[in-house]
């Protein structure tokens, strides 16, 4: 009798335990840039193919990561991913300009000869929040009213790729620093800028993939670039 409480009380405080455990796993914070250097992400910039000594646009700057902007390219994390939340601090340091996170990135150099297959959260100056497709697609609400005729929607090149988004008075002044939390779960990817819901997708064609950060012609600063893994 003895024996066999023990060791339903053994199961049970175990399963209690490993449950906990699975939970606290899952919600572990990953800090995907350690402030110091640019372990854990790689550099595509089609231009050092032919140009090895050419600048590096991805650089650690005081403790930020910064895109220099040009050379274009991506800085593209090693690891692939699903599943989770991002959050991250930007801004454009000096005049406004464009940049984008790419979320769900896959194959590279598939649009353009630069951009990885996956979609695009734009960062653009007023326009924080858009979907931008890259061989990739995506539904909103409303998709015609956002994206234009219906004929004319496609995931290549010179095909209506942009989704625009719900609001553009999310960002702070130039100069600030933006917030921004994106998460994708399952085939759906829903963004906010500063805590204002700035687009909310679904259908998406891929679920799963790297996330990378643009050099589009204009430095961007960027710091507290973290992941949560959701159930």
């Amino acid at each position: 009798m003895d024996k066999i409480y023990f060791n339903k009380r053994m199961l049970l405080v175990f399963g209690v335990t490993f449950g906990s455990c699975l939970v606290s796993c899952k919600r572990e914070t990953i800090q995907l840039f350690n402030g110091e250097d640019l372990s854990g992400w790689h550099v595509d910039v089609p231009l050092l193919d032919s140009v090895p000594n050419a600048t590096n646009p991805f650089i650690v700057r005081d403790k930020k990561l910064v895109s220099l902007g040009t050379p274009q390219g991506h800085l593209i994390t090693d690891e692939i991913f699903s599943d989770y939340r991002l959050t991250l601090q930007y801004r454009f340091a000096s005049e406004p300009g464009n940049c984008g996170i790419l979320v769900h990135a896959s194959t590279p150099r598939v649009l353009y000869k630069m951009f990885p297959k996956s979609i695009e959260v734009q960062l653009m100056h007023a326009n924080a929040g858009d979907f931008w497709c890259i061989v990739e697609d995506i539904t909103t609400d409303d998709m015609e009213a956002r994206r234009g005729s219906k004929s004319d929607w496609g995931i290549t090149e010179g095909k209506l790729r942009r989704i625009k988004n719900l609001t553009d008075d999310s960002e702070k002044p130039l100069g600030e620093w933006n917030s921004l939390r994106v998460e994708c779960r399952k085939n759906e990817v829903t963004v906010w800028v500063n805590d204002v819901l700035v687009n909310y997708g679904y259908n998406a064609t891929t679920s799963k993939g790297q996330i990378a950060i643009q050099a589009e012609g204009s430095e961007v600063e960027f710091k507290a670039i973290q992941l949560i893994h959701l159930d």
